[in-house]
């Protein structure tokens, strides 16, 4: 059975041809379904809304009042469906996004730069947070994070790039501690821990020529939200420090921290984009992706 606003439209077109025959070939269905919809209508509201008779029909004045209410109210959904549709396809409107603090402070000035020069009519929206954010409850158009491949998560992800991360020690806290050769050391040295990489306490690294395993857990001394914070006091001489190599790159050039453990590597980390369960995604969320893949992929060193 049609919806109520299916029948309220064939109505108003019976009404405005004053045609049954006209209608139908107007809406290209059949004039019995017409006729149906019309009855339908009729019975629902109870009520006789059009006159029938061998020349025209016409309307009843029960008919024209409900002709005059509701026409505007057809007229304000098609208005309404079209609006929608041009916000989803085209690049527009609101665009709000939840980004990684250390990652947007060093790279989103630039790609939203080039994003606004390409697409003026997007105002975009970014909060700054490396929690993982609701979006559906929060309002999000997508969310960027640096964190473990995606695992049990019901929103739509793309990976765009691996980052790289490096266990490290400033040379001063090296030479009181001691410089770890092999990964279940580790648990004898002061950690500087980053409280939203998966794990915890516990740390598996793979050798990345044996193909070894060796699990550890750290003596969490220090935990922080921050990775500014993390890569500080590593430079300060506090501890052990396991974080990605574009949050201490000069560190790592001016060799005021050290790699340890050269030969074994951490679970990975992706830099991924992740969106509500879209039935299609919006042009505007799809481009600006674009432009983040476009930055990491033409700087292949920016993440390393």
């Amino acid at each position: 059975m049609a919806g109520q606003i299916e029948r309220i439209r064939v109505f108003i077109r019976v009404a405005e041809l004053e045609s049954f025959a006209a209608a139908a070939r107007d809406l290209g269905v059949s004039r019995s379904i017409v006729t149906r919809y019309v009855g339908e209508l009729e019975d629902e509201l109870g009520v006789q809304l059009l006159v029938r008779t061998t020349r025209k029909v016409s309307l009843t004045v029960a008919g024209q009042v409900y002709l005059d209410r509701t026409r505007p109210l057809v007229e304000d959904l098609d208005r309404a469906k079209v609006l929608v549709k041009q916000q989803q396809d085209t690049l527009s409107g609101e665009l709000r996004i939840s980004a990684p603090v250390s990652f947007g402070q060093r790279f989103l000035p630039d790609i939203l730069h080039e994003f606004h020069l390409a697409h003026p009519g997007v105002q975009a929206k970014i909060e700054m947070t490396d929690r993982f954010v609701d979006l559906i409850d929060e309002g999000y158009d997508m969310a960027l994070r640096i964190s473990g491949p995606p695992s049990g998560v019901s929103n739509i992800w793309r990976k765009i790039a691996g980052v790289p991360r490096s266990i490290v020690a400033s040379p001063a806290y090296l030479e009181v501690a001691g410089t770890p050769h092999h990964p279940v050391e580790l648990a004898d040295h002061a950690f500087l821990a980053y409280s939203h990489f998966p794990g915890g306490a516990a740390l598996k690294l793979l050798h990345r020529k044996t193909g070894e395993t060796a699990a550890t857990t750290l003596n969490h001394w220090f935990e922080t939200t921050s990775g500014e914070v993390i890569v500080a006091l590593a430079d300060r001489g506090c501890g052990v420090a396991l974080m990605p190599n574009f949050l201490m790159s000069d560190e790592l050039k001016n060799r005021r921290l050290l790699p340890l453990l050269d030969d074994w590597s951490a679970p990975e980390i992706w830099l991924t984009a992740y969106y509500p369960p879209y039935d299609k995604m919006p042009a505007k969320v799809a481009a600006f992706t674009g432009f983040v893949e476009d930055m990491v992929t033409s700087n292949p060193d920016m993440l390393k």
